[in-house]
């Protein structure tokens, strides 16, 4: 008999999951590949098993195509994960969903470095590429 996980349907609803949206603003250039970098260092969200905070630094790099990612409002879309119960690679994994579906960059690295829990450092990384980006 296999043996149920107590995290069993305790993610089935991230992919869904509804968070602020991250507004945009028109790059005016376009024409040309460059990269943005920012770093949240001080990202929080909740152990969905313990109810205990984590802690993270989240580093997202990124070749913006038509917008740019506009900041407060980013910043309102991150503190949404202070009070969610989230596994460290949905973290990862939604932010890059939710980052590609409003900005559409060209290109997109996202980084989660997670502090120590029990003794176990988690770093989390996940790339994406336009596929309609002509390099």
């Amino acid at each position: 008999m296999k043996k149920t996980s107590t995290y069993d349907d305790r993610q089935d609803h991230i992919r869904g999951l509804k968070l602020p949206e991250i507004e945009t603003w028109t790059n005016e250039y376009p024409d040309w590949n460059y990269v943005i970098e920012s770093v949240i260092s001080e990202f929080t969200c909740i152990c969905p098993k313990t109810g205990l905070p984590d802690f993270a630094t989240i580093t997202i790099r990124y070749v913006p195509d038509k917008r740019c990612m506009e900041l407060k409002s980013f910043k309102e879309y991150i503190l949404a994960y202070r009070n969610l119960g989230i596994f460290h690679e949905h973290v990862v994994n939604k932010l890059r969903d939710d980052f590609v579906q409003w900005v559409a960059p060209r290109r997109l690295e996202i980084h989660g470095a997670f502090n120590n829990r029990g003794g176990i450092v988690t770093s989390v990384d996940t790339r994406y590429e336009n596929p309609k980006w002509k390099k």
